[in-house]
């Protein structure tokens, strides 16, 4: 493996600068191992060399010619494949979209393109984004680079897992209840969703619009917060994009050491913690906690009891918004297109023949449940229940963060699982986002690091902030950071054969 690929983004980034390497030798290996190892990986579903290839040469011209450059110019990333990028298929991991190719770029492409940065390809994701396993992409599953026989979190494994496999220093994916964090904690790699408004979603295909949010993927804290600095702010595109300047975070998380943690306030959720989490991953989250306490902060419990129905209200209230915006995948007017075996050609016979066809199993189920939520003399039931309970989550949050600035637990309640083991029980796969839930109900930035290994593996370390505090999320998780071993170092993949 090319030894610049070992190297964080923000090294990367000074190497650039220095003139040490070029853009193109540093897209041109990026590439070359993404592609090597996509047979044993499946993290990429489509590549975009031509087009990260000229992003890096215009990026060395201008280098060249003296022209100041943003600080990630040259530096590759990949981007999950729900994400529109002009010229690019834009599957969702779906059958649906299968042949289908952006016509625009997402607000992030552009900000992307804007700041120089090489998209080398489109990462592999569960279908539509429901999942917690890359195990419902229609394309196969991602493997994780850590043990190629288990499942590198989901929705954006594929993401997850070209970043721990040291294919690109960062990537995008999305969060709708942990479809960042999730795979972070089970990838050993640092995973971030915003505020919710603080990242635009416009030309992000949408789940449920209410809980989506773009975020980074990287392997350090500082990597994560100079993406969000490059795809942050406001968007007149999107209705719910905050109108406020996003900040220096990258430069507050590398000044953020273990000092920064001296007298903070840090709430364990008691909710979020102990019963039902696997012993190795209660253990590694009790070291860091002792961590954090040896390093001056003071370490309080709280309690948030809406958070015990958070996920009902969440696998109602999300699925409702599934069964409204899967509507628009009709085989008329984009899209996969089947006609029915026998009988007549109507609109109707069309519509049900391309989405069974084109639908896989998971996306089916949450449309069902969601229309029936929805429905005439269930909707006050189940829907507007579930609404009232995203509010109590919110108003705990509110008494919470008066109690301590931020709030921590485990991301997700095992190490990663191995594949088949829990595909076909839908409740026990939705329990893998217990933890990660209540911030997408709520809206606030939520991040997950490495906190150490159980049995081998990564397990992933929650630090949920106040909303629009997300200089104070990448602060405390940059100050925990550096009280931890870099985890991402360790993972096996960085000796696997390019082939």
């Amino acid at each position: 493996m090319n030894n610049l690929l070992t190297k964080s983004a923000l090294e990367l980034a000074d190497l650039l600068a220095a003139g040490e390497i070029t853009s193109v030798e540093l897209t041109e290996a990026a590439l070359d191992r993404s592609k090597a190892l996509n047979g044993r990986l499946n993290a990429f579903l489509s590549f975009n060399e031509e087009g990260a290839l000229a992003t890096a040469r215009d990026v060395d011209t201008k280098r060249a010619a003296g022209e100041e450059l943003p600080r990630l110019a040259g530096v590759p990333i990949a981007v999950k494949d729900n994400i529109c990028m002009t010229g690019l298929p834009a599957t969702c991991g779906s059958k649906m979209l299968e042949n289908w190719v952006a016509p625009y770029n997402a607000t992030v492409i552009d900000k992307l393109a804007q700041a120089g940065l090489p998209v080398i390809g489109k990462t592999n994701m569960d279908e539509f984004a429901m999942g917690s396993s890359t195990e419902h992409s229609a394309f196969g599953p991602t493997r994780n680079p850590w043990d190629d026989s288990r499942i590198p979190g989901g929705s954006g494994g594929g993401s997850a897992a070209a970043v721990a496999a040291f294919c690109v220093p960062l990537a995008l994916g999305s969060d709708t209840g942990g479809s960042i964090r999730q795979p972070g904690a089970v990838t050993g790699t640092v995973g971030a969703k915003p505020t919710y408004g603080a990242v635009s979603r416009y030309g992000l295909i949408a789940m449920a619009s209410s809980l989506d949010q773009i975020g980074p993927v990287a392997r350090t804290v500082a990597d994560a917060a100079a993406l969000q600095e490059v795809i942050g702010g406001h968007d007149p595109r999107d209705s719910t994009s905050l109108d406020e300047p996003v900040g220096d975070l990258a430069q507050a998380a590398i000044e953020a050491g273990p000092d920064r943690l001296k007298g903070l306030r840090v709430g364990i959720v008691s909710q979020l913690s102990g019963e039902g989490y696997a012993e190795g991953v209660s253990a590694s989250f009790d070291a860091a906690i002792e961590r954090m306490r040896s390093a001056g902060a003071e370490i309080v419990e709280v309690s948030c009891p809406s958070f015990d129905y958070a996920m009902a209200a969440y696998y109602l209230i999300m699925p409702a918004e599934v069964s409204s915006n899967m509507a628009r995948f009709d085989g008329m007017r984009y899209g996969l297109r089947a006609e029915p075996k026998d009988g007549p050609v109507t609109a109707e016979r069309v519509m049900a023949a391309s989405r069974e066809a084109g639908f896989g199993p998971e996306v089916k189920r949450r449309i069902i449940l969601g229309t029936h939520v929805l429905s005439a003399g269930y909707v006050d039931a189940y829907y507007g229940s579930a609404q009232k309970v995203r509010t109590l989550v919110q108003r705990d949050f509110d008494e919470a963060f008066k109690q301590a600035d931020v709030l921590v637990s485990p991301t997700a309640p095992t190490t990663a699982f191995a594949f088949g083991d829990k595909i076909d029980d839908p409740l026990a796969m939705y329990l893998n986002d217990i933890a990660t839930i209540p911030a997408n109900l709520a809206g606030i930035p939520g991040m997950s690091l490495p906190s150490g290994l159980a049995d081998g593996l990564p397990v992933g370390f929650q630090v949920l902030a106040p909303a629009r505090a997300d200089r104070l999320m990448y602060e405390v998780a940059a100050a925990l950071e550096a009280t931890t071993d870099h985890v991402a170092d360790a993972c096996p993949a960085k000796d696997w054969e390019e082939k």
